[in-house]
């Protein structure tokens, strides 16, 4: 008995692209071609069907009659289907490939590397498809984009939070002044320089000065308050 073929959905607004990948994908014969579309409407009057055959695998094309249609259809199509995903684009999108991803897309495919498309299918119906490289590649080139914009987010909310004069402060405790040393280096009384840092740690709301000047530094910006802090002491 020869093994059932693997059930393929292809959702393509370009005529010639669906007429091309259709035609290619039918010379596979262990995969079956069981739908093919070029409207969201359609696609999701099929998902609803209870009579319809549930997709192995559906191929979605991310831009749909100009909009990123493909996405909120993939989501759909996981929720309603459980079907494996794998998202079809002309161009390398880096912020739609990750709303893909984030959708429940299990990977992506530019659409000129159509020659890949039978393994890509084959793996991702077997669940056991690897991300394809240049996936992977374009997703942690986006975390690697989101977590600078969230460490610069984090050194912006500090800075608004700490003045120069406190960054100084901060700066001797790293250092390791002791509070009496650094009311001596600064000329004021041991009471003032106690009272700065009780309303530091209230600010920052850690429970020691350590853990505060810890958190400035790794920020970067104790490196900020040194060429202030050797003007202020007289020194280069």
């Amino acid at each position: 008995m020869e093994p059932r073929a693997i059930q393929v959905w292809l959702v393509e607004d370009d005529a010639d692209w669906l007429r091309g990948l259709s035609g290619y994908l039918r010379t596979q014969k262990d995969l079956e071609l069981a739908f093919t579309s070029d409207d969201p409407a359609a696609v999701r009057d099929k998902l609803r069907e209870q009579e319809a055959g549930a997709p192995d695998v559906v191929l979605m094309d991310i831009m749909l009659h100009g909009v990123p249609e493909g996405i909120a259809l993939a989501e759909e199509t996981v929720t309603l289907t459980g079907a494996r995903v794998i998202m079809l684009t002309s161009m390398e999108e880096r912020d739609l490939i990750l709303r893909s991803f984030q959708a429940g897309a299990l990977d992506y495919r530019i659409k000129a590397d159509f020659e890949s498309l039978p393994d890509a299918i084959r793996q991702a119906a077997a669940k056991a498809s690897p991300i394809s490289p240049e996936a992977a590649a374009r997703m942690r080139e986006e975390f690697r984009r989101l977590k600078k914009l969230e460490r610069e987010f984090e050194v912006s909310r500090m800075r608004d939070k700490i003045t120069p004069s406190e960054l100084q402060l901060l700066d001797l405790i790293d250092q390791g002044y002791s509070q009496s040393k650094i009311a001596d280096k600064r000329f004021v009384s041991i009471r003032t320089i106690k009272n700065q840092i009780n309303f530091m740690l209230k600010k920052l709301q850690v429970s020691s000065s350590r853990e505060a000047a810890r958190q400035v530094k790794e920020l970067g910006l104790l490196d900020e308050a040194k060429p202030n802090s050797e003007e202020k002491d007289g020194t280069k």
